[in-house]
């Protein structure tokens, strides 16, 4: 028996089981996908927010700043791409400049540093804004993440101290037995002392399983966005946002960690939980939302569109409650933006003030909070890295020419703690075909590496869920004698 069981490997899941693994317990993740981090956490927009905006006294203002105080040190030690680059939030009209000021308000309220800049203090640091700005608020505490990188190595973390992990393990149901749960998936049970529920999109569900009246909902919200190539970082240098509204906090237009840039995201309701098409309506109105705020935006740079689904509560706020009657289970659901900014903090509170007051809590006298540091050849000075391909000439042999991807680093990768066994999950972790060619040229290649490593079949190589494989079956078969 274990003595928690966390279900759900996206930010929120992965940072818990990284916070359980300092103490001596019997923790186990689990996800129902091929990898981690494949939900919420992978389609967003990848910043980590400043904590202006929440509603003062909400969860979201309590865990969106003390989760952003906690980022620094904490991808330092997970090795993970990290951009103070702090964020404008953009009045374009005289009209909205006192809401400005009410966020400048709020944010004192939340304990955040802000600045209120007129309209040429604005345009001096980010002379690309539309002509008609009339001021902006400037949050430098808010910061750009790679959340792919964040995912795998807090699990890698969790797993180096200690955490099992069990993927591709669908929750259909949860009994409570003489004081511990059963948890049913389509494959087998595991038994828990505790069970926390981080299951994202799909909380409402595994919560309802136990507490069929809760009186909260799930209600996925889609966000598509456009993804442009590296140009250099002429187009803007801060995160760029509109006023926020009922939506969400708007259009942005960011830099991003790889030194491309982000445009979107929309905000609509949708049914369906696994509904991430794109729409050309939509990505219309993306872009002349995105144009009201950027001069010129080369969108002919676009190599990719994509969409992502928020997991945004009835609610409105962070669902973090025990079961009414049981505190050994503990729901972390709803858990929107800003859910990444928040999650290192949400990660402690759940561990400390909750966990804590059901089990006993003893630390571990080795617990090692850095992973493993990441050799990445196109970032080092050419004579380091030539020492290092003399070394190991893999290193110099190019497996994504768009990414600089070397078939070292691919190595290097499958030998972690936390491998990756599809395509999708080697395109989070090196960012091979994430560049212009979208896995076009090193796509192939990948498929014939991954299945000679593994040694199966290249017909059995996953893009990502089962059921996607690459390839289905030989077209040409040698000549028989």
């Amino acid at each position: 028996m274990y003595d928690v069981i966390v279900i759900g490997a996206g930010v929120i899941g992965s940072l818990i089981a990284r916070e359980l693994a300092r103490y001596e317990l019997d923790v186990l993740l689990l996800d129902k996908e091929n990898d981690v981090g494949n939900g919420s956490s992978m389609a967003n927009s990848a910043i980590v927010h400043g904590g202006y905006d929440p509603v003062p006294g909400t969860k979201k203002a309590y865990f969106n700043v003390r989760g952003n105080a906690l980022y620094e040190q904490m991808c330092d030690e997970l090795d993970v791409s990290l951009g103070k680059i702090g964020s404008l939030t953009v009045a374009t009209e005289d009209e909205q400049l006192p809401i400005l000021k009410e966020l400048a308000l709020r944010a004192k309220e939340n304990g955040v540093q802000v600045e209120l800049l007129d309209r040429q203090a604005t345009l001096d640091i980010e002379p690309g804004l539309v002509d008609a700005v009339k001021g902006s608020l400037l949050a430098k505490s808010a910061m750009i993440v790679n959340p792919f990188t964040l995912v795998a190595h807090a699990v890698e973390n969790a797993l180096d101290n200690g955490v099992s992990l069990k993927l591709g393990q669908k929750v259909i149901n949860i009994v409570e037995k003489d004081g511990a749960f059963d948890v049913v998936t389509e494959k087998t049970t595991f038994s828990t002392k505790i069970v926390i529920n981080a299951a994202g999109l799909y909380g409402d569900k595994i919560a309802k399983l136990l507490e069929p009246d809760l009186p909260l909902d799930i209600m996925p919200r889609k966000g598509e966005y456009y993804v442009l190539d590296h140009f250099g970082r002429y187009l803007v240098n801060h995160v760029i946002f509109p006023l926020p509204s009922a939506k969400g906090k708007g259009i942005l237009v960011s830099p991003t960690t790889s030194n491309n840039f982000i445009v979107g995201p929309s905000s609509e309701p949708v049914d369906s939980l696994d509904d991430l098409s794109t729409d050309k309506l939509t990505l219309d109105s993306v872009k002349q939302g995105a144009l009201s705020l950027v001069k010129t935006i080369p969108f002919n740079e676009t190599i990719r569109v994509f969409s992502g689904l928020r997991a945004t509560p009835s609610t409105h706020d962070f669902y973090i409650e025990t079961k009414k009657d049981n505190k050994h289970f503990i729901n972390v659901i709803g858990i929107e933006s800003p859910g990444l900014a928040s999650s290192p903090a949400i990660a402690k509170y759940v561990t400390q003030e909750m966990v804590g007051k059901v089990i006993s809590l003893k630390e571990k006298t080795n617990f090692n909070p850095c992973v493993k540091k990441r050799i990445v050849i196109k970032t080092l000075p050419n004579e380091v890295a030539n020492k290092l391909i003399k070394e190991r000439p893999e290193y110099g042999q190019m497996i994504c020419n768009c990414e600089k991807v070397s078939v070292g680093e691919l190595l290097d990768e499958l030998n972690r703690n936390n491998p990756p066994r599809t395509i999708k999950a080697i395109k989070k972790r090196l960012r091979i075909g994430f560049g212009k060619c979208q896995g076009g040229f090193c796509q192939p290649k990948i498929v014939k590496f991954l299945s000679e490593y593994y040694g199966v079949k290249m017909t059995d190589i996953l893009y990502d869920k089962d059921g996607s494989n690459i390839l289905l079956e030989e077209t040409k078969k040698e000549a028989k004698e």
